[in-house]
């Protein structure tokens, strides 16, 4: 069973959250992950029947064991039922285990297929949807909601079937010594079905709630700690303590009221329980009195509804467990749903008014493609209201390099993303020629990630087939070679997290190099020489040249000096196109890039150092 979409977040949530699954789409998709593993779950559900059944050999061995007792019969005649039931323990032994890891390993590959599929899709989200619905959600939903599928998968998924056979097994066994002690067992079914309701009625709601809280938290710790030093710029700490201290106390009141209902729904099951084992006994009273039945029958049908306590609580009780791992599997699928989901309609003829137009990118090309791209009334907003670029015209010839100024907040970062095709327009089209190469498209942002691995796998990301030849030879064209081979075990040596650390200087001629492995027709670089600071700039500004030489590229420069290096020079202002030329023309016509051009040439002025 799975939760319904959690409410919306309330008022005072910036972020619009990822949605949630509907239960029919989590069920359709459950169903596609186990579809490959049929006969693996078939052969694990039938060894876990016939395990079950030789279990339910003990209860008549034990009552064939009464009556001979009752009867005053010989000791030696007490040999073949123990006998048997050793053989029962041996038998269920065997086959359960074999059946359960069957089971768990129909689950881990299902969660394996499950994990592939969300990261897959993960990284294939629409970067404003991603940026609407904050980083905290995400990393939920990765960390959190993905660790309760699993715990589910391990744990909860091969004792919820254990036990469900096992409750309509021994069902049946009641029924096979006598009908009237199922019909005693089943007084207790009622007050367990409305235990069962009540919980899930509740609990639907409050997990689905509990996993949007949780979300909501992480996304305004990440908020307040990743701008910590602006909040404390602003004196805003007081009130980020408050707005975490909020949030913080709903997912606690949550937490409590979850822990309350399971507090409720386990003195209920011990009412269901009492009801049940009275109803079979004075069934079994009555029986034995009237000679319908022995005294070994009762006791067998007393010792079978005895041994449903432990299926039937823990079926239930799993519920706790299933709740909580299908809200977290209906937010996984809510995620993969929406990469799946179109953004935009298929290309067509024209472009509908008011509807986002297809975007095209270059995929591919060979040395002889001429990869020129061009940028048709490009419009793109983040939300109503709060439009970023207007009608944006633009075309960049091959192996043209072109460069993008202006203020912060002209529109020059959403631009480059949408002409590396990592985000959708709003309206407008992206046009390519395609072609037949490697990579089609690189994007390089100043955000550059090291992975963890040796520094030769990193750089194998780009091309997975180079050789350790090809390695030196990206790493020499942008002038990192010496400091590669001066690491303690060269291209062997582990970076990243827990490895050996890389300067942001050298972690973004990493990222260079690796563009230089992809090869790509069109580049993309997005303030890429950034994080270097005064003293690698020149390094990171010959290392990106290097890398661009002999491709189409779009650079987003942070400094000026990558637009005196362009062929042209193209500036927005308030989402729009206001001029456009060679470094030389633009400065000397006093529009714009000139005004520009004197506040960072005069900057650079001022703070360079007194000799």
């Amino acid at each position: 069973m799975t939760p319904p979409t959690p409410p919306s977040p309330t008022a005072d949530d910036s972020a619009e959250l990822l949605p949630v699954a509907t239960p029919a789409r989590t069920r359709a998709a459950l169903r596609t992950l186990i579809r490959p593993d049929r006969g693996l779950a078939l052969t694990g559900l039938g060894i876990l029947v016939a395990a079950t059944a030789v279990g339910l050999l003990v209860q008549p061995l034990l009552g064939r064991i009464v009556d001979i007792v009752a009867d005053g019969r010989p000791a030696g005649d007490l040999t073949l039922p123990v006998v048997l039931l050793v053989a029962v323990a041996v038998v269920q032994g065997l086959t359960t285990t074999l059946g359960l890891t069957r089971i768990a390993r129909l689950g881990e590959t299902v969660l394996a297929r499950l994990r592939e599929r969300f990261v897959e899709r993960a990284l294939n989200l629409p970067a404003d949807r991603l940026e609407r619905a904050g980083a905290g959600d995400l990393t939920a939903r990765v960390t959190g909601d993905v660790a309760r599928v699993a715990e589910a998968v391990r744990s909860a998924l091969p004792e919820m079937a254990r036990s469900v056979l096992a409750i309509l097994l021994t069902l049946g066994a009641l029924a096979l010594l006598d009908v009237r002690f199922l019909l005693a067992a089943l007084l207790a079914v009622p007050v367990q079905l409305l235990t069962a309701r009540w919980y899930v009625r509740r609990a639907l709601t409050l997990y689905a709630d509990q996993r949007v809280a949780n979300g909501a938290q992480q996304q305004q710790l990440l908020e307040t700690i990743g701008g910590a030093v602006t909040v404390r710029g602003h004196r805003l700490e007081e009130q980020h303590t408050e707005r975490n201290a909020g949030r913080s106390r709903k997912a606690v009141d949550l937490t409590m009221r979850s822990v309350n209902l399971v507090l409720g729904f386990y003195g209920r099951l011990h009412v269901a329980e009492y009801i049940g084992l009275a109803a079979v006994l004075i069934a079994g009273f009555w029986l034995v009195r009237d000679g319908a039945v022995s005294i070994g029958t009762a006791t067998a049908a007393a010792l079978y509804f005895h041994s449903l306590f432990g299926p039937v609580n823990a079926a239930l009780v799993l519920l706790d467990d299933a709740q909580s791992a299908a809200a977290g599997l209906a937010r996984l699928v809510g995620v993969t749903d929406i990469a799946e989901q179109p953004e935009q309609p298929e290309p067509t003829a024209g472009k509908a008014a008011g509807k986002a137009a297809p975007v095209s990118v270059p995929q591919q090309r060979t040395a002889s493609s001429e990869a020129a791209v061009t940028v048709h009334e490009v419009s793109h907003a983040y939300g109503p209201g709060r439009p970023v670029l207007h009608e944006v015209s633009l075309t960049l010839k091959a192996r043209e390099h072109v460069a993008l100024v202006g203020t912060s907040g002209a529109g020059k970062s959403t631009l480059a993303r949408i002409v590396a095709g990592v985000q959708r327009p709003t309206t407008g089209t992206v046009t390519a020629p395609a072609s037949t190469g490697e990579a089609s498209v690189v994007l390089v942002t100043q955000e550059v990630h090291v992975f963890t691995g040796t520094l030769a796998e990193d750089l194998r990301l780009a091309r997975p087939d180079a050789t350790d030849a090809d390695l030196r030879t990206a790493l020499s064209a942008v002038h990192a070679l010496d400091w590669a081979e001066a690491l303690p075990d060269g291209l062997a040596t582990v970076v990243g997290e827990g490895g050996h650390r890389l300067d942001p200087a050298r972690a973004q001629q990493l990222a260079l190099a690796r563009l230089v492995l992809a090869d790509p027709a069109l580049a993309v670089l997005d303030e890429a020489t950034a994080e270097a600071g005064s003293a690698g700039a020149r390094v990171l500004e010959r290392s990106a040249e290097a890398a661009l030489a002999g491709r189409t590229a779009l650079v987003v420069a942070h400094r000026l000096t990558q637009a005196v290096a362009a062929d042209r020079v193209v500036v927005l202002e308030a989402g729009r196109v206001v001029e456009s030329g060679p470094h030389d023309e633009l400065r000397d016509a006093d529009g714009p890039y000139a005004a520009l051009w004197r506040a960072w040439s005069g900057s650079r002025a001022t703070t360079a150092p007194h000799p």
